[in-house]
């Protein structure tokens, strides 16, 4: 499987744990130089990028917040300081549930912040490092198995805000076709991340992972290793698509 990625430049947002950081580890050792775009982790993008580095890896930390079209800028720029005018890979990662609300519990500030968090932040991204990227680029945005069943209870606002990831991959991956920037997704289940640790009982976890075929959780490898796949010339005949990540749970 072609999945060399040497000269390439590469952005991952949310990249310094779970994940992000599994994307970053995987696009970085086929080669790629990256940028692990951070809000609230410093200490944890720093340490990941000294990680990628002492592999004999590139990697840049950029603390920015992706709701922000000023720090999604200067995240571009910093970008293109470190490593040139070219962004070869975006990997629009960033997001969460934030919190379990119920259409009657939540206000339509909580609906926005959830809005922007998961699906504003990945049209702002995408419009700045569009600009930069030539053919061949490849975007993946994370959408999750909740835009496809509606998530779990309390999940409404997470669950409606992926779904528009995928409606917004597959319009985007017309757009681009003339470019020749393939643009995907791919939606997770249940991985085994700090999101399932805050936000789901464990007893929850456990009968949605017998549920499975495979019989287990997912791990922030098993979603890296297709976003690599996505990102690479080994899918050059794949785009608008979402790759599926959930042990068999859910069929599409």
């Amino acid at each position: 499987m072609h999945t060399d990625l040497q000269g390439k430049v590469a952005v991952v947002t949310g990249g310094a744990r779970d994940i992000g950081a599994a994307v970053v580890r995987a696009l970085a050792a086929r080669g790629a130089s990256v940028v692990v775009n951070y809000h609230g982790s410093a200490d944890r993008a720093a340490a990941l990028v000294a990680e990628v580095t002492a592999a004999g890896g590139k990697a840049i930390a950029v603390k920015a917040d992706v709701t922000s079209p000023a720090d999604v800028r200067r995240l571009v720029d910093e970008t293109r300081a470190a490593f040139g005018d070219r962004i070869d890979i975006l990997v629009n990662n960033a997001g969460g549930l934030v919190a379990r609300k119920t259409m009657g519990d939540m206000d339509v500030d909580f609906w926005r912040h959830v809005m922007d968090l998961n699906l504003t932040s990945v049209f702002l991204v995408t419009q700045a490092v569009l600009p930069q990227m030539g053919e061949g680029g490849a975007i993946v945005n994370l959408s999750s198995l909740a835009a496809r069943d509606g998530g779990g209870g309390g999940a409404l606002a997470y669950s409606a805000a992926k779904g528009a990831v995928l409606t917004l991959t597959r319009g985007l991956s017309k757009e681009l076709a003339p470019r020749r920037i393939r643009v995907n997704a791919v939606s997770p289940g249940m991985i085994a991340t700090t999101f399932h640790d805050t936000f789901t009982k464990p007893e929850v976890r456990q009968a949605v992972a017998a549920r499975t075929s495979v019989g287990r959780e997912g791990s922030a490898d098993d979603v890296a290793n297709a976003v690599l796949f996505l990102a690479s010339d080994a899918s050059a005949y794949i785009t608008g698509e979402s790759v599926e990540i959930n042990g068999g749970l859910y069929f599409v």
